[in-house]
């Protein structure tokens, strides 16, 4: 349970990151003017990306094992960006949550968001480890 709330704030903080970085990119709020519903909508629409990403993703990375390898990998960028604006639409049927400008802008904010995951997984690592004894 710890080590899914630890990563489930690392992707929350994660996609925070990438849409102030990447401009086409956005999360909307359920309630403008207040933090706490700020911080639970990235935290909803990390939720969201990590089941969409589990299991829709899993499932496209199968599948496609051979056009990946075609593209020496180079097809991960398309799928990544297609699977945050799954995301977006997942959110947007709440009416409030990601928003993605277009098909590249979810490219690179599928990178950035990667990336900055990654990075932070990195630093977090030895709080998800699982302790023996």
């Amino acid at each position: 349970m710890r080590r899914f709330l630890i990563r489930l704030v690392v992707n929350a903080v994660a996609l925070w990151l990438t849409t102030l970085i990447v401009a086409g990119v956005s999360v909307v709020s359920f309630d403008d003017g207040d933090g706490f519903a700020t911080v639970v909508t990235y935290l909803l629409v990390a939720l969201v990306f990590g089941l969409v990403n589990g299991i829709l993703g899993n499932a496209i990375r199968i599948v496609a094992f051979p056009l990946y390898i075609l593209t020496l990998g180079l097809l991960s960028f398309i799928v990544n960006g297609l699977l945050l604006l799954v995301v977006a639409w997942f959110t947007s049927l709440a009416g409030f949550g990601l928003v993605v400008d277009g098909f590249w802008w979810g490219v690179l904010g599928a990178l950035v968001l990667g990336l900055i995951g990654g990075a932070l997984n990195l630093i977090l690592r030895p709080l998800t480890r699982e302790r023996n004894g």
